[in-house]
This record gives C-alpha cells, structure tokens and sequence, in this order.
C-alpha cells in the first residue's frame, strides 16, 4: 500500500514512497518499457533500488513521490535537482505502460508543478526526454512547457545515440495558462 497522499488531483494521488513499494519500483525502473524512456540502460538490483530510497527518496533536498491510481501504485514523479538560489527544478517521471493515455502522467506532472511554484516557490520547471519519446514531448506540451533546445545524441540507449529535448515551464506563463 503506497504512503500517506502528498498532493491529490481528481484522479491520481502523489504518495510518500516507502520501503514497501520499493519492488514496485524496482520492477518498474528494469522494464524496456520504462527504462528505455527515461534513458536507463542499466538494471537495479534490490540494493540498488535500496541505495536510491536511501540517497535520494530521504535526500531532503530533492522531492520523489509515488504516482498512484485508485490506491494502486502506477508510477513515480519526482524534482531533482532542486536549485533553490536559481529557482529552477526539473521534474521526471514514469508511468507503468498499462495505463498510459489514461492521463495519470499529465496530471502527475500538473500536480507537481503547481507544487514547485505554488509552495517551492520556484521560478521554472524544466524536463528532459529523448528524441525517441513521443508520448513525454506531448505530455510535456499540453501542461504548458516549451521545448527550449535539443542536444544532438547527447545520450545512448539501446545501442544508439539519441538527442536530448529540453523543455522548460516559467511560473508566469504557468499562472497565465
């Protein structure tokens, strides 16, 4: 059962991550599914996915929440880095293949932007995602972010190098949109 709800949208909850859904987690992150979208070309052992609850889902200074759908755990979102002097953090995510197009990841996404402006106080949300990742442009687009530059095969997965979108999202033209 996923952690107590951090933030609440109509459909989706964004919960505590806890040691129990660290299975969850690390079934998700191996999958081709998701690991090629996120750009991960290494597998995660059960201490590994142990090491990242540790290093980084207790790190105080970046925010990682588990994505969860009718109390059923569907994926994570989370803000990392968070570059508190500047402003800026940037948000990535997954959702379990199942149940894409049903709209859980635009309004993970949503939920945690209106929480990095609305309570971080941040000025700008950025994302990255890879030439191949369709879905992630148009989930990315429809919140209101707009591709600022692409760093040509900057990354490899799967034996091929890929470019990198970056997208981005100021405060104002989130409050406007």
């Amino acid at each position: 059962m996923p952690g107590p709800a951090f933030l609440e949208g109509d459909s989706v909850a964004l919960r505590t991550i806890e040691q129990e859904d660290l299975e969850f987690l690390q079934r998700g992150i191996n999958g081709s599914e998701i690991r090629r979208p996120i750009g991960n070309s290494t597998p995660y052992n059960r201490d590994q996915e142990r090491d990242f609850f540790e290093n980084v889902v207790r790190d105080s200074e970046t925010v990682q929440l588990l994505v969860a759908s009718e109390g059923t755990p569907v994926g994570t979102i989370g803000l990392a880095p968070i570059d508190r002097e500047a402003g800026v953090a940037e948000v990535g995510y997954w959702i379990v293949p199942d149940r894409w197009g049903e709209g859980i990841g635009t309004e993970a996404v949503e939920s945690i932007v209106g929480y990095a402006f609305d309570q971080l106080r941040m000025h700008k949300v950025i994302a990255r995602t890879y030439g191949f990742n369709e879905g992630s442009k148009r989930l990315l687009e429809k919140v209101g972010f707009a591709e600022e530059g692409i760093q040509r095969e900057q990354t490899f997965v799967d034996g091929e190098h890929w470019d990198v979108h970056w997208f981005g999202l100021l405060v104002r033209e989130w409050r406007e949109g």
